[in-house]
């Protein structure tokens, strides 16, 4: 949601940002993200481990992506894609698991934490 606003934004000159510096502005949010959910991985640390790799491949993806945004590198961004699908499917596997247990079913094992 807080991407739309600022593609929105940008694309209809809501924030007045120069056109030489749209770059720049994407990477640091970007960025900023990337620094909330590096926080938010290292709360996840006493959690089981499935947690912190969703929290942890987040952090990852959004580095490559603002690494490919400052240089222009799709196969990056591309990669950054990968890397989303990853801990796509490591929550779909933490969902589906809570679901079981919800329904009364066994819960997926999640692995240890790291502390």
């Amino acid at each position: 949601l807080s991407y739309s606003v600022l593609v929105l934004g940008l694309n209809h000159n809501w924030f007045a940002i120069p056109a030489a510096d749209v770059t720049d502005s994407v990477a640091l949010f970007q960025l900023s993200w990337a620094i909330v959910m590096g926080v938010l991985t290292l709360a996840t640390l006493k959690l089981p481990v499935a947690f912190t790799a969703i929290a942890g491949l987040v952090v990852v993806a959004l580095v490559m992506l603002v690494i490919s945004t400052k240089n222009a590198d799709a196969d990056l961004a591309k990669a950054a894609g990968y890397v989303v699908f990853a801990f796509a499917a490591i929550g779909v596997y933490a969902f589906l698991g809570a679901a079981s247990a919800a329904s009364g079913g066994k819960a997926y094992p999640l692995g240890p934490s790291l502390l």
